[in-house]
């Protein structure tokens, strides 16, 4: 028997998965739970096992190809079945899909029904479990025509239909890929329950016009996909959403360089490589709690300020594929060694390109740092939609005034960048000047501690 394997539910508000690579192609034969497909969203990127031990019959979505979720992403002929029909290796990848069970994650199901289905096996549940082997993670298998029909809505639109008592799911959808939007929530209520007779609107012109760049001699075209385009898309919609500023400040961090260089062989000998960040993470920590407008965001649909009491504190890394963002959870209840030790599992895990979506989403305010590579001064773009970003520029040796004397000093530069529709300049400037006395006073930095 041949089955439809669609595209999953991977996250809460993933609506679309741009796919990367194929593990497999046409013809070939896979296990159960064997890697099938590299898909990315903008929330991670995960490998899609296979939900049946069989042979690949049609692929419908090539490499870069965006597929919704919801739809077929490939045909697989059970194996003992009988061989797949010509309608099923034919199909189209735009035929619609079948209603899934709002919330799932995977979905498999018949496409001849010519006899009742086995029960289809069910990894644990949630959206996604622990990656094993290789970086996959598992994804729960339902047959569809059991479910009801799915709603595509944000976790915020969800929660303004709970607010307003509508029922998401009688809400008629007029978003991407069948969405609901915010604004359908409250035309909906506004009607009485009923669905707005609103006429036909235009469709929304682009923000400018496409460019097309011209053959000027030698050269090489890389077809703007993957982590690339994802990052692409982010950092234009900070940039035209956030009202960016930008602060700076000379750290002296000759204090900080001593104790680390005491603490160097006492972490070693918990296996821990002990650098600058985890000291930044706990001061960043500390300056949020005394400035809580900057570990925050905007609520856009229900034009509410979200301040979060809780530290999922960002920390870009560069990877193989582009930067990526990863999340240490929870940064002010861990230790200095505790932070040492996740930084470098996620710094690991961008390497091997094994993060999990739960390291990668999440956080409430970010830091970017390249290391010796980090310049003196830079304007770092909003990892949206959070409030501010912190930028890490490298140690050296300058010259500096103490007591009237020109002396030798291990100084930094940070630069902060905000978004002024949330935080005035006060509050970057003072955020940047608490983090700079536990910097410059690694004393101060542990009676703050927690």
């Amino acid at each position: 028997m041949a089955f439809n394997f669609y595209m999953p539910d991977i996250g809460e508000g993933v609506v679309e998965g741009e796919i990367v690579t194929w593990k497999v192609k046409e013809g070939d034969r896979v296990k159960l739970d064997q890697p099938l497909v590299e898909v990315m969203t903008d929330k991670a990127t995960v490998e899609l096992p296979s939900p049946r031990a069989g042979t690949i019959v049609k692929i419908h979505f090539k490499d870069g190809q965006i597929c919704p979720v919801g739809q077929v992403l490939v045909v697989i002929e059970e194996d003992s079945a009988k061989p797949a029909t010509a309608e099923a290796r034919d199909a189209a990848p735009a035929a619609p899909a079948r209603p899934a069970d709002n919330g799932r994650a995977g979905h498999a199901a018949p496409v001849a029904p010519a006899a009742p289905a086995a029960p289809p096996r069910q990894s644990p549940p949630g959206p996604a479990a622990a990656p094993g082997a290789g970086g996959a993670a598992a994804f729960q298998v339902i047959d569809v025509s059991a479910g009801r029909p799915r709603v595509l809505a944000t976790p915020a639109t969800r929660r303004l239909a709970r607010q307003l008592g509508v029922e998401i799911g009688r809400v008629p959808p007029t978003g991407k890929h069948g969405r609901v939007t915010a604004e359908d929530v409250r035309g909906y209520r506004s009607n009485g329950g009923t669905q707005p007779h609103a006429a036909p609107t235009a469709p929304v012109a682009p923000r400018h016009a496409p460019i097309a760049i011209a053959k000027g001699g030698d050269e090489e075209r890389i077809p703007l996909r993957g982590i690339r385009k994802r990052i692409a898309e982010s950092m234009a919609r900070s940039k035209q959403t956030a009202a960016h500023f930008t602060y700076v400040e000379e750290i002296d961090m000759t204090e900080l360089v001593a104790v680390r260089e005491r603490g160097k062989a006492r972490a070693a000998e918990r296996g821990v490589k002990l650098n600058y960040l985890p000291f930044i993470v706990k001061a960043c920590v500390s300056g949020l709690k005394k400035w809580p407008q900057l570990n925050a965001s905007l609520d856009e649909t229900t034009q509410e300020i979200v301040r979060k009491k809780y530290y999922h504190l960002g920390i870009a890394a560069q990877g193989p594929q582009g930067l990526t963002v990863t999340v240490v959870r929870d940064a002010d209840r861990r230790s200095i060694f505790d932070l040492s030790r996740e930084i470098e599992r996620l710094s690991e895990a961008v390497r091997n390109n094994t993060a999990t979506r739960e390291d990668l989403t999440g956080g409430t305010f970010t830091i970017t740092s390249l290391g010796k590579l980090g310049g003196l001064h830079a304007t770092p773009i909003i990892n949206f939609p959070e409030v501010a970003i912190l930028g890490v520029h490298k140690i050296e040796e300058r010259p500096a005034v103490r007591n009237g004397q020109i002396v030798a000093r291990h100084l930094m530069n940070l630069s902060i960048s905000v978004d002024h529709r949330l935080a005035d300049g006060w509050d970057g400037a003072m955020f940047v000047q608490d983090v700079k006395t536990l910097l410059e006073d690694p004393t101060t930095m542990f009676m703050e501690m927690v």
